[in-house]
């Protein structure tokens, strides 16, 4: 523990980069304690800092303040491996729903890039706005990239990309970025690549802009537990571009 002597809440503050404000609503939560001077003042003893440090950690990690306050007690024990047993299943349930979270956002991305693409097609009316526009009508559902085989429109696309100069360049090197130090793997027809889950979002989003421009790829991003994977093929007549594009497979 810190060997700082007792210490006014201005002065913790001012030590710890916490506001004053902060550091009541931690007294009243039951996370910090502290004592009362004679005049009635709050003083902090010689763990506040160690104590702030960990609850800083803990709420990083996206515990609320009542299992912070359970964990509190397991911590003032000094058992760092009763800390780690305690902590270890939070962090898991964390991890689960954020990935659940990742999930619906790509799904919801891959909704809204429908619904830019539908736009962008519908022709301009200078008329009122209306039911016969479209623009409000919802896009037709498409099936996740992540669903069995249902008609594979990849199989018979053609093989070019509507990207042309600069542009090209430009994805390419998007996708170097995102790809370096990723795990490959062959697969049928292509490519299996294992990123950390939190690419997941920008998987996604990179794989539909793909897709827009060369529709003879195809994508399916499977995540699986602390990995993302990002299954990609193509066709023969297009597996040199899906190499020049992704890398072989190791």
């Amino acid at each position: 523990m810190s060997t700082v002597g007792p210490v006014r809440i201005s002065q913790l503050a001012e030590r710890t980069g916490v506001p004053a404000t902060t550091l009541r609503f931690y007294e009243t939560a039951g996370l910090l304690p502290a004592d009362r001077t004679p005049a009635g003042y709050r003083s902090y003893g010689p763990d506040a800092i160690e104590r702030l440090s960990f609850i800083g950690a803990a709420k990083h990690l996206g515990l609320p303040l009542e299992e912070i306050a359970e964990l509190l007690l397991v911590w003032e024990s000094g058992a760092c491996a009763d800390v780690k047993a305690d902590l270890r299943p939070r962090v898991a349930a964390r991890l689960t729903e954020a990935e659940r979270r990742t999930a619906e956002l790509t799904a919801f991305a891959a909704s809204l890039h429908r619904a830019l693409a539908r736009l962008d097609a519908l022709p301009d009316r200078a008329g009122r706005c209306d039911p016969e526009c479209g623009l409000l009508t919802p896009p037709p559902a498409e099936s996740s990239p992540c669903a069995e085989r249902d008609g594979e429109r990849w199989r018979t696309a053609p093989v070019a990309c509507s990207l042309t100069g600069q542009d090209v360049a430009e994805r390419a090197a998007h996708w170097q970025r995102l790809l370096a130090g990723a795990g490959r793997e062959p697969i049928d027809e292509g490519v299996r690549l294992t990123l950390p889950a939190e690419h997941a979002g920008e998987l996604a989003a990179l794989a539909a802009e793909e897709q827009r421009c060369c529709p003879f790829f195809d994508f399916r991003l499977h995540l699986d537990g602390p990995v993302a994977h990002l299954e990609v093929r193509a066709p023969a007549d297009g597996a040199t571009l899906l190499t020049d594009l992704f890398g072989p497979a190791t």
